[in-house]
């Protein structure tokens, strides 16, 4: 993928906590601490040639529909050339500590219009990353529930961010059996601490995975 980038392309990283990753919101250029900057360093020490812009609109906390509210000003505007998206747990999580729920059939509509925004707008390249969880804390840890019983409300959203990817053409990390693959390796503390945010290892593992999928590691 990355000799189909143009130079001086703008690569956009949109999604929740585990994108944003503390920047600094009020700072253009400020990627975080996580994933993104990992891959923004690499890319820009492999390809330097390319001159490539990297943004990154990830926010705590978010939701596809809250991805939804700032779609127009917070990608179709900036005229990106790659988008990743790494969105959804949080459409669990909140059905167990808000008894917020979000329905599988609003997570795939509301998902597939912000993706039929990106191909009606924009001549961009989508990177799709599945949500994913590591059941590190349990019930008698504090929690509503514990997170072994979230599946039963994510593994359906993974299916749809599958099944997503495949109409849309965008190219797919399936990071919840990458994630799932590395605890058998190392415990699960090693790449999340809670289950949802990843230790910097954990970013590590993404960052890698994303850059496996762009052509360059």
């Amino acid at each position: 993928m990355i000799h189909n980038v143009k130079d001086n392309s703008l690569i956009l990283f949109q999604g929740d906590s585990v994108t944003d990753s503390g920047r600094t919101s009020n700072e253009y250029l400020e990627l975080g601490f996580g994933y993104a900057n990992m891959v923004a360093s690499w890319l820009t020490a492999l390809h330097p040639e390319k001159q490539l812009q990297f943004l990154n609109k990830g926010i705590s906390g978010n939701r596809v529909s809250d991805l939804k509210k700032r779609w127009q000003e917070d990608c179709i505007d900036l005229r990106p050339e790659v988008v990743s998206i790494l969105i959804g747990i949080n459409d669990c999580w909140r059905r167990y500590d808000s008894n917020d729920p979000t329905s599988v059939d609003n997570f795939e509509t509301i998902y597939r219009e912000i993706l039929m925004n990106i191909k009606q707008k924009l001549d961009a390249k989508i990177i799709i990353m599945e949500p994913f969880l590591l059941p590190v804390i349990e019930e008698s840890e504090g929690w509503s529930a514990g997170q072994g019983r979230w599946r039963e409300d994510l593994d359906p959203k993974i299916h749809v961010v599958r099944s997503l990817a495949r109409e849309f053409n965008a190219t797919l990390i399936p990071l919840d059996g990458i994630f799932a693959r590395a605890a058998t390796v190392q415990p699960m503390e090693k790449w999340t601490l809670d289950g949802v945010h990843p230790t910097q290892a954990g970013h590590a593992l993404i960052a890698r995975q994303w850059l496996k999928a762009f052509s360059v590691m």
